[in-house]
């Protein structure tokens, strides 16, 4: 075994000069964040993110005006899920729907969660290509059709599956060339 040089206490002074200006430079995380108490937080710890948003879900530096999210606690009925979720994504803010798309899939019984999950990662399929991130849109679009395959047979709450199908492989197929006009449910 080699003999360590002994370190003299200048040396020892310069590496922790050197790790105080390190850490000094260092960004923080959200874990630091979080540490400090500096991380939005709901009443039980759970984080919670009260940054403003662009219409498209990106964070803005705090203090910038924003486009209003969805509350954490959307508590929607699927019927007035899918009438929100479509206002929004008529109103061209595919980030929103998927909110609302979420909740309802966080709280839907089994047997329809991947169903709402694949509307929800249809809509962020919508973001990602409005952000312009094409791979990750033809990814998630691809994902959420798969997902949402097996409802065509008998899709609830008059869900237009077999249509959301179609036009979700169209964006995926061309995530730069067709137009996104998604329609949730089936005209009455």
């Amino acid at each position: 075994m080699r003999d360590e040089p002994e370190r003299t206490e200048n040396q020892d002074e310069a590496a922790a000069r050197a790790q105080d200006h390190a850490d000094a430079a260092r960004i923080p995380s959200s874990r630091d964040e979080a540490a400090r108490g500096r991380r939005d937080r709901d009443e039980v710890g759970r984080p919670r993110n009260a940054r403003p948003r662009d219409a498209y879900g990106r964070p803005l530096p705090h203090g910038a005006t924003g486009i209003p999210t969805m509350p954490d606690d959307l508590d929607l009925e699927p019927a007035e899920a899918l009438v929100e979720a479509q206002r929004l994504l008529d109103d061209d803010r595919p980030f929103h729907a998927h909110e609302v798309l979420e909740a309802v899939w966080k709280a839907a019984p089994e047997d329809e969660r991947e169903l709402w999950r694949g509307l929800a990662q249809v809509a962020v399929g919508v973001t990602h290509l409005r952000r312009g991130n094409l791979k990750g849109a033809q990814a998630l679009l691809s994902r959420a059709a798969d997902r949402l395959e097996p409802y065509k047979a008998n899709p609830p709450h008059g869900i237009d599956v077999d249509g959301v199908v179609q036009q979700t492989r169209a964006l995926a197929d061309r995530p730069g060339g067709a137009a996104v006009d998604l329609v949730l449910t089936k005209a009455p």
